[in-house]
Parts: C-alpha cells; structure tokens; sequence
C-alpha cells in the first residue's frame, strides 16, 4: 500500500514591511511633505477697468486721455502689439464695454467724422450706421431718464399730498366733538384706520417741528431787507453822516444849485 505524502502547505506571508529604496529614504521628510502640500499656483487678478483705463492713458494719452473719441476699429490688437503682455483679453475686453457704452463715447461718436488710433491720428472714417447707432441709443436713454423722472415727480407729489391730508386729519380730529364712528363716516376712512393715520400724522408732525427753518429775510412783502435802521425810516428825522438829525430838506437856492457865478 503506497502512502500519499502531504503537499507542502504555503509559507505564511512576512508581516514585515518592504524595505524602502535607498534613494527614497534618504529624501529629507520636509521636502516630502512641502512637494506634497504646496497648493496649485493662484490665477493672477484682473485690474480693475479703472486701473486698466488709468494706464491705457499713461500710455497712449493722445487717444485715451481727455475727452473721449470714437476708436479705431479693432484697436486690442494694436494695443497688444504695442504694448505686450501689458493687458489680458479680459482687462481690455472689460474696459472696452464700460468706456464705449458711456454717455460721452456715445456723444462723440454721434457727432463724429473719423477713428482715431493710438496716436490720435485719423484711422478711418465713421459710418453713418455707426453714427446713427449711437445717436439712437442716446435717445432711448435720455426718454428713460425723463420717464423715470416723471415717476419720481408722480411719487413726491403723491407723497406730499398724503401728507397734507393727514396733516388736516389730525387737525380736525383733535377739534371735533362728533364721536369716533361719525368722525371716521365723515372723512371717508375706517375705524381701523383711523388709529394708524393718526400715529403718522403725528410723527410727520414731529418731524416738520425738527426740521430746521430757514432764517426769514425780514418782515413785509417778500424781497425786502430785514429792516430799516431807526434813523432810515421815512416817518423819522434825517442825519448825516455821523448821525446828527437834520431839519426838513428844502429847495436849495438857485445860485447854490448852480455853483458859484462865472466871471
């Protein structure tokens, strides 16, 4: 009878670590750990478009410095081959949407003939599409300036005659001897309002009283100065100079009106 011999069993793994390389382990442990942690490098900011418009006239003050004029067309490049690396897309980009959708652009290019480039010199003429363009938005925006003007005036003067009822309000009710419920059915309000009115009333009151007045200007008609001294009133004596009362003035004598006689 033939004995079967027993597989060998596997060999128990080794619980100790693999050795680290030496070139690994003679790294120094701040490096490691300063390469490990250093954070990507920050994207540079953007200048502001006043920063970005305050250095374009430094540099190209014949075209961007005083009153502004309509710009050649396609002016980045030339900015970008002039002054490289100076401005990003996007700084320029940004100033040129602020600078060409102002008023005083609009203005000059509704006016204008010609581009200027970075030298000021003539660049090519300007349209009348561009021209109408701009005199068109100019247009819209001087209708929505009035528009909002209007609704501006239409609030205060709603606002003003609010006031000047509530003033009346409390006025009255603080002199009417009708009850609550009559004096509300009179003036057209409800009970429950009545309360609420009258708080304001009474704080817009307040606030009239501490409002400072100006200084009036006199007494009388309106114009006149703040008052006569008592030697300049009409119904008091005359004096001179130093303050002396005079008699009554009368008619001089004709030689004196005259001067003295020729000889």
């Amino acid at each position: 009878m033939s004995s079967t011999t027993p597989a060998p069993s596997a060999a128990p793994a080794d619980p100790t670590p693999t050795a680290v390389p030496e070139q690994a382990a003679a790294a120094p442990v701040g490096e490691q750990a300063t390469a490990a942690a250093a954070p990507a490098e920050a994207p540079r900011a953007e200048p502001s478009t006043a920063a970005t418009g305050a250095r374009l006239a430094e540099l190209f003050p014949a075209l961007f410095a005083g009153a502004p004029k309509p710009l050649k067309l396609r002016i980045q490049v030339d900015i970008q081959e002039r002054a490289p690396g100076e401005f990003s897309k996007q700084a320029l980009s940004a100033f040129f949407r602020r600078h060409t959708g102002a008023t005083s652009y609009l203005v000059a290019v509704s006016k204008g003939k010609q581009r200027f480039d970075l030298d000021g010199q003539p660049a090519g003429e300007l349209s009348e599409e561009h021209r109408q363009l701009a005199a068109d938005e100019l247009t819209r925006r001087r209708a929505n300036q009035q528009a909002r003007r209007a609704q501006e005036d239409a609030q205060r003067q709603e606002e003003e005659a609010g006031r000047r009822q509530r003033f009346h309000l409390l006025r009255d009710f603080e002199t009417t001897r009708l009850t609550t419920a009559n004096f509300c059915a009179l003036k057209g309000i409800a009970p429950e309002q009545l309360d609420g009115l009258l708080a304001q009333a009474r704080q817009e009151a307040q606030e009239d009283a501490a409002r400072p007045r100006r200084p009036e200007q006199g007494h009388g008609r309106p114009g006149q100065g703040a008052g006569r001294r008592e030697g300049d009133r009409r119904d008091g004596p005359r004096r001179d100079d130093r303050g002396r009362p005079q008699g009554p003035r009368g008619p001089r004598d004709r030689n004196e009106r005259r001067g003295p006689p020729r000889t």
